[in-house]
């Protein structure tokens, strides 16, 4: 999509409205990144998506801060960059493809997705270290006929066959796990130890399989998630041990405070993971 567009065709209608500023989103001469994402609820990577495109203002102040006006200013556009951004950070090349993959039901790959911007279907929206990246909606905009194509070109005679990193990308799985459907179900390989394509493409149209897989990987997440909340409480439990251990005079240093905090904070985002797995 061409953002200028977006940006011309939004109006004041989709203005939001601001929170109100907590003392920690101000200092004395203005308004911080951090202070105004929140103020404007926006996520960091719509900020910056906006000042790059010329949709929000730039710091006016010294010290990369926002005046008042400058605040005013960006309470007025933030409707339009939502709009015109989404809620879904871009991506870079490699997970686009993968995307498209799994959409398309062809092993997509870097190269296609840069093919695409060649050919002007397909807009880079930002850059993250010189590495393009898209935007999620604009990837799932892309017609699949003219993906295929693209894809298709560039395999030549190879097109009707598929190497296991490609059926992994098709199917959306890991690839130690088509590895394991591909054994168990003997599927076939060519002399050059690839898969057929539309051998592929039946094990994406088997929805029993899907759901086991599904229910495999979920399992496996919440076993990591798990690991990492015990790991944390761990943690947590070290702190009250060496602050017993000052309370009782057994030490003479208390545990720094800053160390709770951040080990209360790890707990916190670990265990809404582990709940984010439950069945």
């Amino acid at each position: 999509m061409a953002i200028a567009g977006v940006w011309k065709g939004i109006t004041a209608q989709h203005q939001t409205e601001g929170v109100a500023m907590t003392p920690t989103d101000t200092t004395r001469d203005g308004l911080s990144d951090r202070g105004l994402t929140a103020r404007l609820e926006l996520a960091r990577w719509q900020l910056r998506l906006g000042r790059e495109h010329g949709m929000l203002p730039n710091p006016d102040l010294p010290g990369d801060l926002w005046s008042p006006e400058a605040v005013a200013d960006c309470t007025e556009r933030v409707g339009a960059v939502k709009a015109a951004f989404g809620a879904d950070p871009p991506i870079g090349a490699e997970r686009a493809a993968v995307r498209l993959a799994a959409r398309v039901r062809m092993d997509v790959e870097r190269a296609d997705v840069e093919v695409l911007v060649a050919r002007d279907a397909l807009e880079v929206v930002s850059t993250y270290r010189d590495y393009p990246l898209y935007l999620l909606r604009d990837l799932d905009a892309l017609a699949p006929a003219t993906v295929i194509k693209v894809v298709r070109a560039r395999k030549g005679p190879l097109v009707e066959s598929v190497d296991p990193r490609g059926a992994a990308r098709i199917l959306a799985w890991p690839r130690n796990t088509f590895d394991d459907v591909a054994a168990e179900r003997d599927l076939p390989v060519d002399r050059l130890g690839r898969y057929a394509l539309t051998d592929i493409q039946a094990l994406a149209d088997d929805t029993d399989l899907k759901r086991r897989v599904e229910q495999s990987r979920r399992h496996a997440a919440l076993l990591k998630a798990k690991r990492e909340e015990e790991q944390r409480e761990e943690s947590v439990r070290l702190w009250l041990d060496a602050c017993t251990a000052y309370l009782d005079r057994r030490t003479a240093e208390p545990p720094p405070i800053l160390t709770l905090r951040r080990a209360m904070k790890s707990l916190v985002t670990a265990r809404a993971q582990a709940e984010a797995h439950e069945p």
